[in-house]
Protein backbone atom coordinates (compact mmCIF):
# COMPACT_ATOMS: atom_id res chain seq x y z
CA UNK A 1 0.00 0.00 0.00
CA UNK A 2 2.64 2.16 0.61
CA UNK A 3 5.63 3.35 -1.61
CA UNK A 4 6.73 0.77 -4.18
CA UNK A 5 10.44 0.22 -4.90
CA UNK A 6 11.28 1.21 -1.27
CA UNK A 7 12.63 -2.65 -0.57
CA UNK A 8 15.89 -2.25 -1.33
CA UNK A 9 16.80 1.03 -2.84
CA UNK A 10 20.49 1.11 -0.98
CA UNK A 11 21.59 1.62 2.67
CA UNK A 12 19.63 4.25 3.93
CA UNK A 13 17.28 3.78 6.19
CA UNK A 14 13.96 5.74 5.01
CA UNK A 15 14.28 3.21 1.96
CA UNK A 16 14.28 -0.15 2.86
CA UNK A 17 13.10 -2.20 6.04
CA UNK A 18 12.93 -4.19 9.16
CA UNK A 19 10.33 -5.06 11.54
CA UNK A 20 10.94 -5.63 15.30
CA UNK A 21 9.24 -7.27 17.57
CA UNK A 22 8.03 -6.60 21.26
CA UNK A 23 6.40 -8.17 23.93
CA UNK A 24 2.38 -7.71 24.22
CA UNK A 25 0.08 -9.58 25.93
CA UNK A 26 -1.59 -12.69 25.16
CA UNK A 27 -3.01 -13.81 22.09
CA UNK A 28 -6.64 -15.11 22.34
CA UNK A 29 -6.38 -17.80 19.29
CA UNK A 30 -5.14 -21.51 20.11
CA UNK A 31 -1.17 -22.31 19.62
CA UNK A 32 -0.23 -23.12 15.95
CA UNK A 33 1.88 -25.29 14.96
CA UNK A 34 6.12 -23.78 15.26
CA UNK A 35 4.83 -21.77 18.03
CA UNK A 36 6.92 -23.96 20.57
CA UNK A 37 8.93 -21.25 21.74
CA UNK A 38 6.37 -19.25 23.84
CA UNK A 39 5.62 -17.14 20.90
CA UNK A 40 2.06 -18.30 21.02
CA UNK A 41 1.16 -16.89 24.39
CA UNK A 42 2.50 -13.36 23.40
CA UNK A 43 1.73 -10.53 21.00
CA UNK A 44 4.97 -8.73 19.23
CA UNK A 45 5.23 -5.35 18.08
CA UNK A 46 7.58 -4.04 15.70
CA UNK A 47 9.05 -1.57 13.56
CA UNK A 48 10.38 -1.49 9.85
CA UNK A 49 13.89 -0.27 10.28
CA UNK A 50 16.47 -2.20 7.57
CA UNK A 51 16.35 -4.85 5.34
CA UNK A 52 19.80 -6.02 6.10
CA UNK A 53 21.80 -6.59 8.98
CA UNK A 54 22.31 -2.78 9.76
CA UNK A 55 18.28 -3.84 10.84
CA UNK A 56 19.84 -5.73 13.37
CA UNK A 57 22.21 -3.59 15.21
CA UNK A 58 19.50 -0.65 15.04
CA UNK A 59 16.97 -2.85 17.93
CA UNK A 60 19.19 -2.05 20.72
CA UNK A 61 18.80 1.31 19.91
CA UNK A 62 15.11 1.12 19.12
CA UNK A 63 14.66 -0.57 22.73
CA UNK A 64 16.37 1.90 24.36
CA UNK A 65 13.83 4.79 22.86
CA UNK A 66 11.26 2.51 24.27
CA UNK A 67 12.57 2.45 27.61
CA UNK A 68 13.94 -0.83 27.41
CA UNK A 69 11.35 -2.58 26.15
CA UNK A 70 12.57 -6.16 24.73
CA UNK A 71 12.57 -6.79 21.37
CA UNK A 72 11.37 -10.21 20.67
CA UNK A 73 11.49 -10.71 17.18
CA UNK A 74 13.05 -9.79 13.80
CA UNK A 75 11.11 -8.98 9.97
CA UNK A 76 13.39 -8.91 7.10
CA UNK A 77 12.05 -8.97 3.15
CA UNK A 78 13.75 -11.10 0.02
CA UNK A 79 14.65 -8.94 -2.64
CA UNK A 80 12.37 -9.96 -5.69
CA UNK A 81 14.76 -8.76 -8.14
CA UNK A 82 16.55 -12.78 -9.34
CA UNK A 83 15.39 -16.05 -8.54
CA UNK A 84 18.77 -16.54 -6.67
CA UNK A 85 17.72 -13.77 -4.19
CA UNK A 86 14.64 -15.06 -3.85
CA UNK A 87 16.48 -18.54 -3.12
CA UNK A 88 17.72 -16.95 0.49
CA UNK A 89 20.94 -15.45 -1.06
CA UNK A 90 21.43 -12.40 0.51
CA UNK A 91 24.12 -12.74 3.10
CA UNK A 92 22.81 -10.78 5.78
CA UNK A 93 20.20 -14.04 6.63
CA UNK A 94 22.96 -15.04 8.65
CA UNK A 95 22.87 -12.01 10.87
CA UNK A 96 19.13 -12.44 11.76
CA UNK A 97 19.74 -16.60 11.65
CA UNK A 98 22.33 -15.94 14.35
CA UNK A 99 20.09 -13.17 15.92
CA UNK A 100 17.18 -15.18 15.93
CA UNK A 101 18.96 -18.26 17.67
CA UNK A 102 20.62 -16.19 20.64
CA UNK A 103 17.35 -16.35 21.96
CA UNK A 104 15.14 -19.67 22.46
CA UNK A 105 12.19 -17.23 22.56
CA UNK A 106 12.71 -14.98 19.39
CA UNK A 107 10.41 -15.24 16.18
CA UNK A 108 11.73 -14.69 12.46
CA UNK A 109 9.24 -13.38 10.30
CA UNK A 110 10.65 -12.94 6.21
CA UNK A 111 8.62 -11.67 3.94
CA UNK A 112 8.94 -13.85 0.31
CA UNK A 113 7.91 -12.43 -3.49
CA UNK A 114 6.65 -15.54 -5.24
CA UNK A 115 8.45 -14.43 -8.80
CA UNK A 116 11.17 -12.38 -9.35
CA UNK A 117 11.21 -8.83 -11.50
CA UNK A 118 8.77 -8.37 -8.64
CA UNK A 119 8.73 -4.14 -8.70
CA UNK A 120 9.08 -4.43 -12.99
CA UNK A 121 5.98 -2.89 -13.89
CA UNK A 122 4.98 -6.93 -15.55
CA UNK A 123 1.61 -6.22 -17.66
CA UNK A 124 -1.06 -8.47 -16.87
CA UNK A 125 -1.06 -10.56 -19.59
CA UNK A 126 2.65 -11.75 -18.43
CA UNK A 127 1.58 -12.10 -14.94
CA UNK A 128 -1.08 -14.69 -16.28
CA UNK A 129 1.35 -16.60 -17.70
CA UNK A 130 3.94 -16.58 -14.73
CA UNK A 131 1.46 -17.74 -12.98
CA UNK A 132 0.14 -20.61 -14.98
CA UNK A 133 3.65 -21.76 -15.00
CA UNK A 134 4.46 -21.40 -11.10
CA UNK A 135 0.83 -23.26 -10.52
CA UNK A 136 2.46 -26.43 -12.77
CA UNK A 137 5.20 -26.79 -10.83
CA UNK A 138 8.11 -24.56 -13.09
CA UNK A 139 9.72 -22.84 -9.86
CA UNK A 140 9.42 -25.22 -7.81
CA UNK A 141 12.98 -25.82 -6.41
CA UNK A 142 13.53 -21.62 -5.86
CA UNK A 143 11.43 -22.45 -3.11
CA UNK A 144 13.22 -25.59 -1.70
CA UNK A 145 16.19 -23.93 -2.13
CA UNK A 146 15.01 -21.21 0.41
CA UNK A 147 13.21 -24.07 2.50
CA UNK A 148 16.44 -25.17 2.52
CA UNK A 149 18.64 -22.37 3.72
CA UNK A 150 16.56 -21.08 6.29
CA UNK A 151 16.69 -24.79 7.57
CA UNK A 152 20.39 -24.72 7.32
CA UNK A 153 20.72 -21.97 8.92
CA UNK A 154 18.75 -22.84 11.92
CA UNK A 155 15.27 -20.92 11.01
CA UNK A 156 13.42 -23.74 10.49
CA UNK A 157 9.92 -22.05 11.98
CA UNK A 158 10.37 -19.08 10.17
CA UNK A 159 7.31 -17.14 9.35
CA UNK A 160 7.12 -16.73 5.57
CA UNK A 161 4.65 -13.90 4.31
CA UNK A 162 4.52 -15.05 1.24
CA UNK A 163 3.44 -12.55 -1.87
CA UNK A 164 2.07 -10.08 0.27
CA UNK A 165 -0.09 -7.13 -1.19
CA UNK A 166 -0.92 -10.04 -3.54
CA UNK A 167 -4.57 -7.98 -4.04
CA UNK A 168 -2.65 -5.13 -5.36
CA UNK A 169 -1.89 -3.64 -8.93
CA UNK A 170 1.61 -3.67 -9.12
CA UNK A 171 3.46 -6.51 -7.70
CA UNK A 172 4.30 -9.26 -10.26
CA UNK A 173 3.15 -11.64 -7.77
CA UNK A 174 -0.33 -10.02 -7.97
CA UNK A 175 -3.69 -12.05 -8.11
CA UNK A 176 -5.84 -11.06 -10.07
CA UNK A 177 -4.29 -11.33 -13.10
CA UNK A 178 -5.43 -14.73 -12.77
CA UNK A 179 -6.34 -15.77 -9.20
CA UNK A 180 -7.28 -19.62 -9.69
CA UNK A 181 -3.64 -20.30 -10.64
CA UNK A 182 -2.33 -17.87 -8.34
CA UNK A 183 -4.08 -19.84 -5.16
CA UNK A 184 -2.81 -22.90 -7.36
CA UNK A 185 0.74 -21.26 -6.82
CA UNK A 186 0.48 -20.26 -3.31
CA UNK A 187 -0.20 -23.70 -2.72
CA UNK A 188 2.47 -25.27 -4.41
CA UNK A 189 4.92 -23.08 -3.16
CA UNK A 190 3.81 -24.07 0.50
CA UNK A 191 4.28 -27.79 -1.01
CA UNK A 192 7.47 -27.39 -2.08
CA UNK A 193 8.76 -25.84 1.20
CA UNK A 194 7.51 -28.22 3.61
CA UNK A 195 8.81 -30.85 1.68
CA UNK A 196 11.93 -30.16 3.11
CA UNK A 197 12.94 -32.31 6.04
CA UNK A 198 13.17 -30.55 9.63
CA UNK A 199 10.81 -27.75 8.60
CA UNK A 200 8.07 -25.94 10.58
CA UNK A 201 7.32 -22.82 8.73
CA UNK A 202 4.06 -20.54 9.16
CA UNK A 203 2.78 -19.41 6.23
CA UNK A 204 1.53 -15.47 6.21
CA UNK A 205 -1.42 -14.39 3.72
CA UNK A 206 -0.91 -10.40 4.05
CA UNK A 207 -3.08 -8.66 1.38
CA UNK A 208 -3.40 -4.86 1.33
CA UNK A 209 -6.56 -3.38 3.23
CA UNK A 210 -9.63 -2.63 1.47
CA UNK A 211 -10.83 -3.84 -2.27
CA UNK A 212 -7.80 -3.03 -4.19
CA UNK A 213 -7.35 -4.64 -7.62
CA UNK A 214 -9.18 -7.39 -6.42
CA UNK A 215 -11.28 -8.48 -3.44
CA UNK A 216 -8.46 -10.39 -1.42
CA UNK A 217 -10.67 -13.27 -0.42
CA UNK A 218 -10.58 -14.11 -3.64
CA UNK A 219 -6.81 -14.79 -3.46
CA UNK A 220 -7.26 -17.13 -0.26
CA UNK A 221 -6.05 -20.21 -0.98
CA UNK A 222 -7.22 -22.56 2.16
CA UNK A 223 -7.12 -22.84 5.29
CA UNK A 224 -4.61 -26.09 4.90
CA UNK A 225 -1.78 -24.06 3.29
CA UNK A 226 -2.12 -20.76 5.41
CA UNK A 227 -1.13 -19.94 9.31
CA UNK A 228 -1.69 -16.61 9.72
CA UNK A 229 -4.17 -13.90 8.02
CA UNK A 230 -1.72 -10.89 7.88
CA UNK A 231 -3.23 -7.49 6.64
CA UNK A 232 -0.85 -4.18 5.16
CA UNK A 233 -2.31 -1.24 6.44
CA UNK A 234 -1.58 2.71 6.12
CA UNK A 235 -2.87 5.90 7.10
CA UNK A 236 -4.53 6.63 3.75
CA UNK A 237 -7.53 5.63 1.08
CA UNK A 238 -9.64 4.09 0.98
CA UNK A 239 -11.26 5.36 4.15
CA UNK A 240 -10.75 9.29 5.09
CA UNK A 241 -11.24 7.81 8.79
CA UNK A 242 -9.88 5.65 11.23
CA UNK A 243 -13.62 4.26 11.28
CA UNK A 244 -14.04 3.91 7.69
CA UNK A 245 -10.86 1.66 7.69
CA UNK A 246 -12.27 -0.54 9.96
CA UNK A 247 -15.62 -0.86 8.61
CA UNK A 248 -15.10 -0.61 4.76
CA UNK A 249 -15.70 -3.98 2.78
CA UNK A 250 -12.40 -5.69 2.61
CA UNK A 251 -11.12 -3.97 5.86
CA UNK A 252 -10.08 -4.16 9.07
CA UNK A 253 -13.37 -6.10 10.76
CA UNK A 254 -13.48 -8.29 7.73
CA UNK A 255 -9.97 -9.23 8.18
CA UNK A 256 -10.54 -9.79 12.23
CA UNK A 257 -13.88 -11.70 11.16
CA UNK A 258 -12.32 -13.59 8.17
CA UNK A 259 -9.65 -14.89 10.39
CA UNK A 260 -11.64 -15.98 13.43
CA UNK A 261 -13.93 -18.24 10.94
CA UNK A 262 -11.27 -19.53 9.59
CA UNK A 263 -9.38 -20.34 13.23
CA UNK A 264 -5.99 -18.78 12.40
CA UNK A 265 -3.99 -15.73 14.42
CA UNK A 266 -3.83 -12.19 12.16
CA UNK A 267 -0.91 -9.97 11.58
CA UNK A 268 -0.15 -6.62 10.29
CA UNK A 269 3.84 -6.68 8.47
CA UNK A 270 3.13 -3.30 7.51
CA UNK A 271 1.18 0.14 9.43
CA UNK A 272 1.83 3.12 9.49
CA UNK A 273 1.84 6.83 8.81
CA UNK A 274 0.84 7.84 5.12
CA UNK A 275 -1.30 10.50 3.08
CA UNK A 276 -2.82 12.71 6.05
CA UNK A 277 1.27 13.61 7.74
CA UNK A 278 1.37 13.69 11.61
CA UNK A 279 -1.83 11.93 12.53
CA UNK A 280 -1.50 10.72 16.74
CA UNK A 281 -5.05 10.34 16.35
CA UNK A 282 -4.88 7.80 13.86
CA UNK A 283 -1.72 5.87 16.14
CA UNK A 284 -3.33 5.94 18.78
CA UNK A 285 -6.77 4.10 17.41
CA UNK A 286 -4.24 1.86 15.66
CA UNK A 287 -2.31 0.86 18.64
CA UNK A 288 -6.21 0.63 20.40
CA UNK A 289 -7.07 -1.68 17.90
CA UNK A 290 -4.02 -3.63 18.11
CA UNK A 291 -4.18 -4.28 22.11
CA UNK A 292 -8.33 -4.87 21.54
CA UNK A 293 -7.53 -7.53 18.71
CA UNK A 294 -4.19 -9.12 19.75
CA UNK A 295 -1.88 -10.07 16.33
CA UNK A 296 0.53 -12.65 16.58
CA UNK A 297 2.70 -9.49 15.29
CA UNK A 298 2.74 -6.03 14.11
CA UNK A 299 5.37 -4.24 12.44
CA UNK A 300 5.22 0.08 11.81
CA UNK A 301 6.89 0.83 9.11
CA UNK A 302 9.79 3.35 10.42
CA UNK A 303 11.06 5.47 7.99
CA UNK A 304 9.63 8.81 6.27
CA UNK A 305 6.71 9.30 5.78
CA UNK A 306 5.58 5.95 7.41
CA UNK A 307 7.35 6.11 10.79
CA UNK A 308 8.14 7.53 13.98
CA UNK A 309 11.72 7.02 15.58
CA UNK A 310 13.61 7.11 12.68
CA UNK A 311 11.52 9.61 10.47
CA UNK A 312 11.51 13.33 12.95
CA UNK A 313 8.85 14.85 11.07
CA UNK A 314 6.05 12.85 13.32
CA UNK A 315 6.92 14.16 16.25
CA UNK A 316 3.50 13.93 17.94
CA UNK A 317 2.79 10.51 16.26
CA UNK A 318 6.23 9.11 17.81
CA UNK A 319 5.10 10.09 20.95
CA UNK A 320 2.07 8.46 21.14
CA UNK A 321 3.75 5.66 19.74
CA UNK A 322 6.64 5.57 22.75
CA UNK A 323 4.04 6.18 25.28
CA UNK A 324 2.14 3.72 24.39
CA UNK A 325 4.94 0.82 23.66
CA UNK A 326 7.17 1.55 26.49
CA UNK A 327 8.13 -0.40 29.57
CA UNK A 328 8.48 2.66 31.37
CA UNK A 329 4.71 3.29 30.69
CA UNK A 330 1.20 1.14 30.44
CA UNK A 331 -1.68 1.56 28.85
CA UNK A 332 -5.65 0.10 29.11
CA UNK A 333 -6.59 -1.40 26.36
CA UNK A 334 -10.43 -1.07 26.69
CA UNK A 335 -9.92 2.77 26.15
CA UNK A 336 -9.69 2.89 22.67
CA UNK A 337 -10.54 6.76 22.31
CA UNK A 338 -8.36 8.54 20.01
CA UNK A 339 -4.60 6.96 21.85
CA UNK A 340 -5.28 8.13 25.25
CA UNK A 341 -2.51 6.55 27.36
CA UNK A 342 -2.05 5.86 31.54
CA UNK A 343 1.22 6.06 33.57
CA UNK A 344 2.23 2.48 34.15
CA UNK A 345 1.59 0.92 37.74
Amino acid sequence: MSHRGRRFAGACSATVAVALLVTGGALATPPQKGFGRDVEDEVAVGAYLHYGSPGVDRMEDLSRWLGGTELRAGHTYLPGDTWANIEGAPESLRSWARWRNERPDRLFVLNVPMLEHNEAGVPDGRVAELLRSGARGAYDQHFRRLAERLVGLGVPDTVIVLGWEMNGFNYTHRCRPDPENWKKYWRRIVAAMRSVEGQQFLFDFAPNRGGDAIAWPRCYPGDDVVDVIGMDTYDQPPGRSFEDQVKQPYGLQQQVDFAEAHGKPISYPEWGLFRNGDNPDYMGNMLAWIAEHKPLYHSITDYCPHGVWQCSQNPRSAEVFREFLSSEQGHDPHDTGRGKVRPGH
